[in-house]
């Protein structure tokens, strides 16, 4: 059963301490809130579903970042495996002399490092490598993969100069892969700024709390106030949800 975070199967690839670095980061968030909005712990029997939407979207992201390493790593494996190719090496010995070429770059914990082991294991049980690939691409579901894979499969059915045609594949793919990288970067310091917009309000509540904390009681410790603060709560939380689609942009 596929879970319902997009990108699920980069999940997988999240550490143990990277789940525990986002939970801390989430619960010292949701007890800001607490305490800024209500210096109260008993709203947080009602506002526990926010903090399960924030652990959504903190997944969400953190298997979007695993995907875009990944892609990366990609990359190097289909240039490692044209070079072998080239170098006459059949498609079948290509794949086992590529894991050898990339296992230096990246550890064994790696994704592709993963995806190399189980392909080679694959062909050492004489699975066909056309067969190999495709399910390679059916596990990883990433659109590269797959036109990678359709290309190659194509290449190996012409019978003509294939490893022209992987070539030419490749370099499309790569140049593909370096502009969206590029793109990226160039988004990400609007997703700063985002970031830095989101904590503002928390840090000018903060500051009132600390330099003019006699204004801001009459919100706390009664219905009244708890209405108008948990109304600016709602009003904050569609606005982050709004902003991270806008910044979500796929390239």
């Amino acid at each position: 059963m596929r879970s319902g975070i997009r990108g699920s199967f980069w999940l997988q690839d999240i550490r143990k301490s990277e789940y525990a670095g986002g939970i801390l980061k989430g619960t010292i968030l949701f007890t800001a809130v607490l305490y800024l909005f209500y210096e109260s712990v008993i709203p947080a029997l009602f506002l526990f579903p926010a903090w399960l939407v924030y652990m959504k979207g903190w997944a969400e992201d953190m298997a979007k970042a695993k995907e875009a390493e990944f892609i990366n790593q990609f990359r190097d494996f289909i240039q490692a495996l044209s070079a072998a190719l080239k170098a006459g090496y059949s498609a079948e010995n290509a794949i086992r002399e590529t894991r050898k070429d990339i296992a230096p770059m990246y550890s064994a914990d790696k994704r592709i490092m993963k995806e190399l082991n189980r392909m080679v294991r694959q062909l050492d049980m004489n699975m066909p490598v056309g067969q190999v690939l495709e399910e390679f691409s059916e596990r990883v579901e990433q659109e590269d993969v797959e036109n990678f894979v359709n290309v190659f499969a194509a290449a190996k059915k012409s019978g003509g100069d294939s490893i022209a045609m992987i070539r030419k594949a490749v370099r499309n793919i790569s140049e593909k892969i370096d502009t969206e990288k590029e793109i990226q970067t160039m988004l990400a310091s609007r997703k700063l700024e985002f970031d830095i917009m989101c904590a503002v309000p928390f840090v000018i509540i903060f500051y009132m709390k600390l330099t003019f904390g006699e204004f801001l009681d009459v919100l706390y410790g009664n219905m009244a106030g708890a209405a108008v603060m948990t109304m600016c709560l709602i009003l904050y939380m569609g606005a982050y949800l709004f902003g991270r689609k806008l910044i979500r942009i796929e390239v």
